[in-house]
């Protein structure tokens, strides 16, 4: 049976698409009969004709993927575009890697570890970088003689 005529009539009234019209399928040989917008209408009225309701695409892949990234998942190699210098920029790394270094070197000057002459030649050591890190910088210390080694922990 051809019902194209009344889904068109009741899409226009609906104010929705034909895709969206559901017809009652137990009464669709009365359908037949429905031909004006007035008998489309009523049927409307009395709920042979509904609307579907609107399919939407669901956010609950989206919702979980920015509960991964908080937790700082989804960073891997496969996730990456471009070089590192785009995800952080080669200053920011000079600039975390400086102040961790100066910082380590404050502590040890204020704790009397070094004198202030030997706090100059590593903080100007520092800032040409001839340190890779604050472990580079330590071993350096260590190895230098200026501080004692510090003891390791036993297990």
């Amino acid at each position: 049976m051809n019902l194209a005529p009344q889904k068109k009539i009741a899409a226009k009234l609906l104010g929705v698409g034909i895709k969206r019209v559901w017809i009652d399928p137990d009464i669709e040989e009365d359908l037949s009969l429905a031909l004006t917008r007035d008998d489309v209408r009523k049927l409307i009225d009395d709920g042979v004709i509904r609307k579907k309701p609107v399919k939407g695409v669901s956010r609950w892949r989206a919702r979980m993927m920015k509960i991964q990234k908080g937790r700082g998942q989804r960073k891997g190699h496969g996730t990456r575009k471009g070089r590192m210098g785009a995800r952080q920029p080669r200053k920011r790394i000079w600039i975390n890697k400086v102040r961790s270094q100066r910082r380590y070197l404050r502590g040890l000057r204020d704790n009397k570890l070094i004198l202030p002459s030997q706090y100059r030649k590593l903080y100007v050591g520092v800032k040409g970088n001839s340190f890779r890190s604050v472990a580079h910088l330590r071993t350096s210390i260590e190895d230098s003689g200026i501080i004692k080694k510090a003891k390791q922990k036993r297990r």
